[in-house]
């Protein structure tokens, strides 16, 4: 692997010379004062007193920054010897994710379920130190391998929690010790999900769930997801689904997916809203996922309601004997106070349709009532609120008159208020930068990814890369250029809060993505992504007064081993972020870019540390 810039300075100018040549840059700026100073000629013309005004103006200009330049290369130099890096965590936070301490929380008084809900705001577990892979992890398989067997070492997961579900959308069984393999869509599958999806499929009125997308079913939010593979059958149909499951110790749902490659995220039906905007999904799918609807006057079937778009579907199946007479009648009453209608029931699975009228809830009786605040307001763990989102938005169109065209109209951008040219240039823009980022990738995991014992040679970087987490989508034009590049990844896009609110156009792009503040802990398990990517990020983050420690720290828990990380901003943050590396132990380089600007890439590898 490549040395740290120190030791390569080292190599150059020996161990002591960086001091002296910052010596010898004083100098310089000495003479320099000497040769520019000003003139007591006083007989000059207006046109030259002019100039040398313009020149003594840039001249006290670089020697100012001449200054700073020096004192931060003094601080860097006099740094270098005093970086320390990063200890390693406990044993015990392999599978540590913050901000969920159920024990902590009863301590503080939550109750109610409000205990296993997301509270950074009074959580004090921070500690710096580097989440360590259990011993026996081993890096996932290529997709699409890895999506149907995974190593058991990598998740919190024991053989009997598997072989005791009674989950409905598992199918799964145990090759070997250290592998778990789930059935591929063949003939072997004893679960019935391909059955299962078709059924939906009928009850919505298709012939087959390969019209999903025709009827405006392009991605599904599914809560509680069990082990993905409704999800995984989804993605064949080239539906997107995003696994939603709660916080688990063991056993988890969220990391189980993750692990397979599909997309999912940590998220509660407690007393909060998810983080999504309002009108996000076409289907929100629960397979026995443990949710009460008929608790709290419906308020989790509002929560619902504010997640589908006009027209879209809850599809809810419980198994024989927990659906009470009295529950049905219960949620039947509650959903026709938010205007759905029962479209059929087959056995334990109901499908609604929500309505695409958005004057329902204010001309049925008893409905309830409409939001009186904005509709897109960012929804980051907003208290779940009583009345119906987005019936005053632009955004107000049924699933079933969506346009599929791609790239999005301009038409469709506008109701966004987006401006189309500057969206097309965006796109153009990260079409390059990802052929850029491929060309700088490539040949770093050729000369740096040893070849595995058993294993062909890896043909870089297809089969490296699955899950990818862009920190600050803007318009999500990296997932754009991946999907255009069939590359076989997916992009969690994150808009962070404070930014111009973009998740709904990156939603309505058929793409996965949450809002999400980085000065908090990111609502994901340890080691489930293969990339990350921020283009400006620790600008915004270091304006926010938040800590660049802290953001990398959290950066390397949720990387895995031999993960990548590419960051794009100014030379200053870059090169406080490319410090933190080094003490977090990543692979590190800068790239100039070359274009003229102090814009840099800094890319780095996280090693495989094992102990």
């Amino acid at each position: 692997m490549g040395r740290s810039w120190f030791s390569k300075m080292s190599m150059i100018f020996g161990p002591r010379q960086p001091r002296s040549l910052l010596l010898l840059c004083a100098v310089c700026v000495l003479v320099l004062i000497g040769f520019l100073g000003p003139s007591s000629s006083s007989d000059s013309e207006p046109g030259i007193v002019s100039a040398r005004l313009d020149v003594y103006s840039n001249y006290r200009r670089l020697k100012e920054q001449t200054a700073n330049d020096y004192l931060e290369l003094r601080s860097l130099s006099s740094g270098a010897k005093q970086l320390k890096e990063f200890s390693l965590c406990g044993k015990e936070r392999e599978d540590f994710v913050p901000c969920y301490n159920v024990s902590g929380n009863l301590l503080l008084g939550f109750k109610d379920g409000e205990e296993f809900d997301r509270h950074c705001e009074v959580s004090q577990e921070r500690q710096r130190c580097l989440v360590r892979p259990p011993n026996n992890y081993k890096t996932p398989l290529s997709w699409p391998a890895g999506r149907d067997i995974i190593w058991n070492a990598n998740v919190k997961i024991t053989k009997d929690q598997f072989l005791s579900s009674g989950s409905m959308t598992k199918r799964l069984m145990l090759l070997e010790e250290n592998q778990i393999a789930f059935h591929s869509d063949d003939g072997l599958i004893v679960d019935g999900v391909k059955d299962y999806s078709h059924q939906i499929a009928e009850m919505i009125g298709l012939t087959s769930d390969t019209e999903f997308r025709h009827a405006g079913v392009h991605r599904v939010l599914d809560i509680g997801c069990g082990f993905g593979s409704f999800g995984a059958h989804l993605l064949s149909l080239n539906i997107l689904a995003v696994c939603m499951a709660a916080y688990e110790l063991t056993g988890s749902q969220v990391q189980l997916s993750l692990e397979r490659g599909l997309p999912a995220i940590i998220g509660n039906f407690i007393s909060r809203q998810l983080p999504f905007p309002s009108l996000s999904y076409d289907m929100v799918h629960c397979a026995q996922c443990g949710i009460s609807w008929d608790s709290k006057d419906g308020m989790f079937l509002i929560e619902v309601d504010r997640l589908l778009k006009p027209g879209g579907y809850f599809v809810l199946n419980s198994p024989a004997g927990r659906m009470q007479t009295s529950s049905v009648a219960q949620i039947t009453s509650l959903t026709e106070k938010i205007c759905w209608s029962l479209l059929a029931q087959e056995e334990d699975t109901f499908v609604w349709l929500k309505t695409a009228d958005s004057q329902c809830y204010t001309s049925k009786l008893g409905a309830v009532p409409p939001c009186q605040d904005m509709h897109d307001v960012p929804s980051f763990y907003q208290s779940l609120a009583p009345c119906i989102s987005g019936t005053a938005s632009n955004r107000w169109i049924p699933i079933q008159n969506r346009s599929s065209s791609y790239p999005l109209k301009p038409s469709e951008l506008e109701i966004h208020e987006v401006h189309p040219e500057e969206f097309y240039e965006d796109l153009e823009y990260w079409r390059s930068a990802l052929r850029n980022y491929w060309s700088l990738l490539t040949p770093l995991i050729f000369s740096d990814h040893p070849k595995r014992p058993g294993e062909e040679d890896p043909l870089p970087p297809y089969n490296m890369i699955r899950n990818v987490l862009d920190m600050n989508a803007h318009y999500g034009g990296l997932n754009a250029a991946f999907l255009e590049s069939r590359i076989s990844v997916w992009v969690m896009n994150v808009v962070p809060v404070g930014a111009h609110n973009t998740l709904p156009l990156i939603l309505n792009q058929g793409f996965a993505g949450v809002y999400h503040d980085w000065c908090q802990p990111f609502p994901t398990y340890p080691r489930t992504y293969d990339m990350l990517h921020a283009n400006g990020l620790l600008s915004r983050v270091d304006s926010a007064g938040c800590s660049l420690t802290d953001l990398l720290l959290e950066m390397d828990r949720i990387l895995r081993p031999e993960g990548w990380v590419v960051l794009s901003d100014t030379l200053g943050p870059i090169e406080k972020a490319r410090m933190l590396a080094t003490q977090i132990r990543w692979e590190a380089r800068v790239i100039d870019l070359q274009n003229g600007s102090d814009q840099r890439l800094l890319v780095c590898q996280k090693p495989f540390l094992r102990k």
